[in-house]
């Protein structure tokens, strides 16, 4: 064997025969050389992983081995992730792969196999659930999207830095039978029609939110409606500044934040019947400050509690759902009435391009059309009678 050989040839004592080589992959951190040694039975395979190791050092793809565990991975690339974005943003991150730590945290990173990530998709849609509903039962399929997106984002990260070979989760799919369960329960999930919405107001005209209400019918958004301020309604010229700010609870703190792009800073022109009723909710708010005296909290805020408190998007969720329930109209999310006024509008034959800025999107209504307008029977009844009178008749 010459002494270039890489490969050298070990006696153990009990007299065993290995084959050995000891080879340079790069730097550590600390700027020194990084050998590592590797040992097989014969000397076939010594040289055909020696070939490999050079090879891949030389193109700068090795990837070392190292005994960094999911978790301690997801915590180094979460710091990096949530360094420029805001607060909510990153307790997204954090929260979707909660369900990623919870299978798979403990095990090493570089032994984590694509059917490692097919079954923690399988395990989220029959028993993922941890928070936000009964423990045990199944994520619904766009949360685990949202976990599967995070995790292909992480260990593109993971892959770049060398610590793994491949990305193991770009090829792992949400089961054909559970995205098209999804999609049916998204189809029969219905935002009020016009009739509904009716019913609804006309039911709550005398509450003390009714105003409130208002303001989602209009098409704002919850944490829109609960950041609207006093000063952002201008009772002269008959407009709001909606978008300007939002408040909602995130980790158990409130987060106040400005409009996620310029489109969403907006000035609406209100309706009669809502300027009304906001000029009545301020002074009966006038009246609420009297009588509390020194407890009212003068915050500045259109939503609040009767002693002047701001409120989060879940107080008034919970409130909504409670005059549903007292005036008996069909359940439905606070943020359906966005949808409920979108569609209302489309329908009724508001330009794409307005339907965008009432919506606070800057895509000139496609996301608009696409997401929020839910044409019934009723509109294709109209279309039909459209139809009759300009084709058939």
């Amino acid at each position: 064997m010459s002494q270039s050989d890489p490969i050298k040839k070990i006696t153990l004592k009990n007299g065993r025969t290995r084959y050995r080589f000891v080879i340079d992959v790069g730097r550590k951190a600390d700027g020194r050389r990084d050998q590592r040694t590797y040992t097989f039975d014969t000397k076939k395979e010594a040289k055909a992983e020696f070939a490999r190791i050079k090879h891949e050092t030389d193109r700068g793809t090795f990837v070392r081995p190292d005994k960094i565990t999911v978790d301690q991975f997801l915590d180094e690339w979460l710091k990096s992730a949530t360094r420029d974005v805001e607060k909510a943003t990153a307790a997204n991150y954090r929260h979707a792969l909660l369900p990623v730590r919870a299978r798979l945290g403990e095990k090493l990173l570089q032994e984590v196999t694509e059917e490692d990530i097919e079954a923690l998709v399988d395990w989220m849609l029959t028993e993922g659930r941890r928070r936000g509903g009964k423990p045990g039962t199944g994520l619904g399929v766009r949360s685990a999207r949202l976990t599967l997106g995070r995790l292909r984002t992480a260990l593109n990260v993971a892959v770049r830095r060398q610590l793994v070979v491949r990305n193991v989760a770009t090829f792992v799919t949400i089961p054909r039978a559970a995205a098209k369960a999804a999609l049916d329960a998204r189809a029969a999930r219905k935002p009020w029609t016009q009739e509904e919405v009716k019913i609804f107001l006309t039911g709550i005209t005398g509450e003390r939110l009714y105003a409130v209400c208002l303001l989602s019918m209009m098409g704002l958004r919850p944490a829109e409606v609960c950041g609207l301020r006093w000063s952002d309604v201008d009772f002269e010229a008959g407009t709001i500044a909606a978008g300007d700010n939002t408040r909602t609870l995130v980790e158990g703190e409130i987060e106040e934040k400005g409009a996620k792009s310029a489109a969403g800073k907006r000035g609406l022109p209100m309706p009669a019947t809502a300027a009304k009723s906001l000029k009545a909710f301020h002074t009966r708010q006038k009246k609420e400050r009297l009588k509390a005296g020194r407890a009212y909290v003068d915050s500045g805020y259109v939503l609040v509690d009767e002693i002047g408190e701001p409120q989060r998007t879940d107080w008034f969720r919970r409130r909504v759902y409670d005059l549903m329930t007292k005036v008996g109209v069909r359940k439905v999310r606070p943020y359906d009435a966005r949808h409920a006024c979108l569609t209302y509008l489309a329908t009724v034959g508001v330009p794409d391009v307005v339907l965008a800025a009432w919506a606070g999107h800057a895509d000139g209504g496609a996301l608009a059309k696409r997401i929020y307008v839910h044409p019934d029977s009723s509109h294709l009844k109209t279309a039909a009678e459209h139809l009759e009178t300009g084709l058939f008749g």
